[in-house]
């Protein structure tokens, strides 16, 4: 039988090491030196524990103590406000507005394509498109990075957590970036030296690069 969440002494994180939902988590765990057990669950093995605990049975998910979390986004903003530094959400409320609308277009924008790439369901002509509308949509942001040092920030955020999986994705995607993207590649390469975006990578994930 498994442990249910309040038997637990330490905070537990169901994982996919390949998921770039589950990477985002991980980024802001990492970010802010959140002592957690990070369980890594393939998708066809589910331990008892996350069926026990989430009625979806999905990663990513959360546990601490009696709280139950399975949506990635609402782990990100529980994170940040149960452990408030470094803070990856601005303080004021139309700031952080703006922040969650930003995460909002991430979703809507690029999750989808990256999720339609990654899915081996998915027709090969549609592959094709989405890499290619993914490649054309990143190209059109990449003026963005000249001005500040993060997304649309001068600080990292909530909204780099979700952006920086997916760039990190793009070898494995099957998505090249041209040289009038230099300001996006500049930022990647910020991204990715930080110490917690290092400290995030599952071993699969290290593979991707």
């Amino acid at each position: 039988m498994g442990v249910t969440a309040n038997k637990r002494s330490s905070m537990a994180f169901f994982s996919d090491p390949r998921d770039h939902y589950c990477h985002r988590v991980r980024i802001v765990l990492a970010e802010k030196g959140v002592t957690v057990d990070v369980i890594n669950v393939e998708p066809d093995n589910h331990p008892e524990e996350l069926a026990e605990n989430n009625p979806y049975n999905s990663v990513p998910t959360l546990l601490d103590r009696d709280l139950v979390l399975y949506e990635p986004n609402i782990m990100m903003e529980y994170l940040d406000e149960r452990f408030p530094h470094p803070p990856l959400l601005p303080v004021y409320p139309v700031a952080r507005a703006n922040t969650r609308l930003l995460m909002f277009r991430v979703q809507r924008d690029w999750c989808g394509l990256v999720d339609a790439i990654t899915n081996p369901k998915t027709p090969a002509a549609a592959v094709t498109k989405a890499r290619k509308e993914l490649r054309e949509s990143l190209i059109g942001v990449a003026p963005v990075f000249v001005e500040m040092p993060f997304f649309m920030s001068e600080e990292f955020s909530l909204v780099d957590c979700c952006i920086a999986p997916i760039l990190w994705r793009l070898p494995m995607l099957g998505v090249e970036l041209p040289k009038q993207a230099k300001p996006l590649q500049d930022y990647m390469d910020r991204i990715f030296q930080r110490e917690g975006f290092l400290g995030s990578l599952s071993a699969a994930e290290k593979e991707m690069q």
